[in-house]
């Protein structure tokens, strides 16, 4: 705007012979570097999800350890295995038959675990009252590493 409305004071560029733009070796060079970069960062970025994601499973299954012990408080007992975690979302019917349940449950859904897959669980346990656990990230029990078994008897 300022050149449109004072002239005299504005400078053209056009025809400058200094002005030049960048040569095919300077883009090359720049593009080295930004690959050189990317090659150093991306490796620990990746490894962070994955311990991210075991993170989280192991955050959501304390927290159904927590909803599972209010209904222990209110009923005295787990559900069981057959009655499963769903008991915390609905009244199970089967026996034996909560006779305080909260209205409305003691979650309104279900959370599954970070890779896609229902948390395991098991009441009575063979690790405690019951077992909580996510099989990781293959979806098969055992495994090292990022496969490892997110369990609640061992945190």
């Amino acid at each position: 705007m300022y050149c449109m409305n004072n002239r005299r004071n504005c400078r053209s560029h056009a025809g400058n012979p200094k002005r030049r733009g960048f040569t095919l070796v300077e883009i090359m060079v720049v593009v080295v570097i930004i690959g050189l970069l990317a090659a150093l960062v991306m490796p620990r970025i990746m490894g962070q999800s994955d311990q991210a994601r075991r993170t989280a499973a192991a955050v959501q299954i304390r927290e159904l350890e927590q909803t599972l012990d209010l209904y222990y408080l209110d009923n005295g007992f787990y559900p069981t295995t057959e009655q499963g975690l769903e008991a915390l979302i609905t009244k199970p019917a089967s026996t034996p038959e909560p006779t305080n349940y909260r209205a409305g449950g003691y979650i309104r859904k279900m959370p599954v675990d970070p890779w896609g897959r229902p948390y395991g669980y098991r009441s009575p346990g063979e690790n405690g009252d019951f077992d909580l656990f996510s099989y990781g990230a293959d979806g098969r029990e055992g495994g090292e590493g990022k496969n490892a078994d997110i369990v609640s008897w061992q945190e």
